[in-house]
Formats: C-alpha cells, sequence, structure tokens
C-alpha cells in the first residue's frame, strides 16, 4: 500500500545502530523531564509546594518512615507562613497528603538527573557520543543540577513572610524546565528525524516556525505566572471576563508597568490573549505546511494549538480543577515538542543525508 505524504513526511529514517540507545535515552529524559514538569504543576496546584522545608538533596530522598518522623515534618511545615495564615488547625492526615506531591515532586526530579547522569557516563564510557554531542549534554546536566538549585531558591521564597512562593521564581523554574526538555527533545531529534528542508520556502517556514516557538514560550511563562498569582481564580468567564474586555483594576499598581506581572486581573487577561495570539500564529504555521514534505508536521501542530486552547478555556471555565490544569500543562510542553519537530525538519538537507 501506497503512503500519503503526510505519512511519509512523519516517518523518521533508521537511526544507525550504535546511536539507538542514544536516542533511546534522550527520549527517555525528555518524557521524564515532562513528567517532572507535570508533577511540579500538580504539586503548585494543590499548594503542596511549601509543605518540605528542607532541601536535604540526599537525606531528602525517603519520605517520614515513623511516627515521630512524621510529627517532625509537621512540627517544621507548622513554622511557616503557609501554615499560619493558610492552613491553620489542618490535620497531620492532610499534611501528608500535600508532603506527597512535594515529595514526589523532588523525588522524580532526583530520578530524572541520576538516568541522564548515568546515561551521560556509560554512552560517554562506551564512546558512543562524540565530542560536540557530547560536551552539548554535560552542559545539559550542568544546566539540571542549577534546576535543582533554582527550585529550592524557589521553595525559600516562601519560607520567610509571604506564604507563597515567587511568582517570578516559579516561571523561572518552569522556564528552565521547559528549555532542558526543549534542548534534550533537539539533540534527540537530531538522531532520529530526517530533514526535508530543501523545499521552496522553506526559510520562511523555519523563521515561521521559530516565531511560533518563542509564542508558546512566552505564553507558558504568562501561564506561570498566573498559575504563581492564582490568577485563573478570578475571572471565570470567556470570552469576556465578567462582562468586561479588560478588567476595571488592570492598572491598579503604581507603577503602571508592574500591573502586566504583578496584578492577578492582567496577567490572566495578557495569558488570554498571548494564548489566542498564540494559536493564530501555529494555525497559520500548519495552514504554510500544506503542500511541502513537512505537511504531516503541520497537521500535527494545527491540531494540538485547537486541544491545547480547548484545554485552557475548560481549565478556566471550571475554575482551575487539579488535573484540568495538569493536562493545560501537559498540552503545551506536547506542542512545544511538536512545534520543535517541524523546526527541526525542516533545516536544509545535509550532504551526508540520503536523499
Amino acid at each position: 500500500m501506497q503512503s500519503t505524504p503526510a505519512a511519509a513526511a512523519l516517518r523518521p529514517p533508521a537511526a544507525a545502530p550504535a546511536m539507538r540507545p542514544v536516542a533511546a535515552w534522550l527520549f527517555l529524559s525528555a518524557a521524564m523531564v515532562f513528567a517532572a514538569a507535570v508533577i511540579g504543576a500538580i504539586t503548585r496546584l494543590t499548594e503542596s509546594g511549601l509543605s518540605i522545608v528542607e532541601w536535604a538533596p540526599i537525606t531528602g530522598t525517603l519520605p517520614p518512615l515513623s511516627d515521630q518522623a512524621w510529627a517532625d515534618a509537621f512540627a517544621a511545615y507548622k513554622a511557616t507562613p503557609q501554615y499560619r495564615y493558610m492552613n491553620a488547625g489542618m490535620s497531620l492526615e492532610a499534611f501528608q497528603h500535600i508532603f506527597f506531591w512535594e515529595w514526589l515532586h523532588r523525588f522524580w526530579d532526583r530520578l530524572t538527573g541520576l538516568v541522564f547522569a548515568v546515561g551521560l557516563a556509560w554512552f560517554a564510557w562506551r564512546r558512543a557520543l562524540g565530542w560536540p554531542l557530547g560536551l552539548r549534554l554535560l552542559g545539559l546536566l550542568v544546566l539540571g543540577g542549577a534546576q535543582g538549585v533554582l527550585g529550592w531558591v524557589m521553595v525559600a521564597s516562601g519560607l520567610n513572610e509571604r506564604p507563597s512562593v515567587s511568582h517570578y521564581l516559579l516561571a523561572a523554574h518552569l522556564g528552565l524546565a521547559v528549555l532542558l526538555y526543549a534542548l534534550i527533545l533537539w539533540a534527540a531529534y537530531g538522531l532520529t528525524l530526517q530533514r526535508r528542508g530543501d523545499f521552496a520556502g522553506a526559510p520562511a517556514l523555519r523563521r515561521h516556525a521559530s516565531i511560533a516557538i518563542a509564542c508558546v514560550a512566552v505564553t507558558m511563562c504568562w501561564g506561570a505566572f498566573v498559575a504563581g498569582l492564582d490568577a485563573g481564580q478570578v475571572y471565570n468567564t470567556f470570552p469576556l471576563m465578567d462582562g468586561r474586555l479588560l478588567p476595571p483594576e488592570s492598572f491598579s499598581i503604581i507603577p503602571a508597568w508592574l500591573n502586566w506581572f504583578d496584578n492577578t486581573a492582567l496577567v490572566q487577561f495578557t495569558h488570554r490573549w498571548l494564548a489566542i495570539g498564540t494559536a493564530l500564529v501555529v494555525l497559520a504555521l500548519a495552514f504554510r505546511c500544506s503542500r511541502t514534505p513537512v505537511v504531516g508536521w503541520g497537521h500535527l501542530v494545527g491540531l494540538m494549538v485547537v486541544v491545547q486552547l480547548c484545554l485552557g478555556i475548560s481549565t478556566l471555565l471550571t475554575k482551575v480543577p487539579v488535573w484540568l490544569g495538569a493536562m493545560h500543562q501537559a498540552g503545551a510542553l506536547l506542542l512545544l515538542a511538536l512545534l520543535l519537530a517541524l523546526r527541526f525538519v525542516s533545516r536544509p538537507i545535509p550532504a551526508s543525508q540520503p536523499r
């Protein structure tokens, strides 16, 4: 049976036998970063992120294993502003629930780093990477360590006077995770996907894809601001915000420019319209892929951006249930992965690649 052009555009070449394990390890690492970001979203949505008040990267691997250990962990949490101002009177059982999500998030992050570090050491020892790729991946390992430090700095921002973490640090923490995810995927694509960018209009399509990726990144940043400020709870109607295009308190903070980052109403407004603008950019990109060798990827990004927009609107209208908020985070990461793949396959065909 003859395959369609769209199916042919999505079919990857067979990786060189020596590089197949490397590609599988990279995709596994990217999937683990993806899961870490989704678990992080659940941790934020359940307000669990301040339940563990010490970093303890080694000794904190296991949760409390005795009644006394649980009592000590709960006593430490009771000294935090979040407990005093938001959760006074919380039961031990309720504390154990929020503790679980923060512990799982930290444990999964450590496991992800371990999988990446062990894989890198193994393939380097086997001389399977080559210097350029090996050095890039070593840089990603260092970046992953910085991500762990940034995560603790973010948590520490909510352990002094304020009962929540800084939404700026939350956005930085998510942004660094997304950068790691994207760079690992890009390395994996280099071992598995075939470039098809020698068609007319390929340079313009690559520029368009780069703009779409930037739009997704900026929209995700404002999504982190929304999450950090609980701005998804203030206006739960769409397309208008309680009957208005722009709420009256949108510029109540002085100086005015701070409203774009600190005002819950304007932050939600900005995220809404960034999302709509991004969807239009991606749909235009999908249309641009028509009648090109990358049409299959165009279909996928077009479908995914519609799904993601629907997830975002549904999350807003239902006042951000945890499961839907987590799906919205996952949808953004899947959309980014597809856009990166489209950007990669639209690159010029190298002389070493069979045509």
